[in-house]
């Protein structure tokens, strides 16, 4: 894995955002399920019970491919980091909104850009494979 960045990011970010679903139902007791408002973790990001399992299933999609093949671990932070990147701006335009399923609020916004950014920075910019040219 010491070899393979997207394999490092990818177990990291993986282990951090299933850990960040499970500590979210601590801050969601009596939230419904699809809430436009939540709990506060660590006091600033707004989680609601349908936001913890979606961190806890990106999260483990994140972590098995860390773990199981460079490749693997390339092709998920890829499409996670596209994804975030997708929620971390649409997020904007939801928050006030019934659309706001995930009880998203700025903090969220920021550290999803934020992951996206190193998720697909990686995912896009490590491990390119390199062709020898022969005469």
């Amino acid at each position: 894995m010491r070899t393979s960045p997207n394999r490092l990011i990818g177990t990291v970010f993986g282990a951090v955002y299933v850990l960040v679903g499970l500590l979210g139902f601590a801050v969601t007791g009596g939230v419904g399920l699809f809430a436009t408002e939540g709990g506060l973790l660590l006091g600033i990001f707004e989680v609601n019970p349908l936001h913890n399992v979606a961190h806890i299933l990106i999260g483990a999609a994140l972590l098995i491919a860390g773990l199981a093949s460079a490749p693997a671990a390339k092709a998920t932070n890829t499409t996670v980091g596209a994804a975030y990147l997708l929620l971390g701006i649409v997020g904007f335009f939801l928050v006030g909104t019934a659309a706001n399923v995930l009880a998203l609020n700025t903090a969220d916004h920021v550290l999803h850009l934020a992951s996206a950014i190193v998720l697909l920075g990686v995912g896009l910019g490590a491990e390119r494979r390199t062709r020898v040219a022969t005469a």
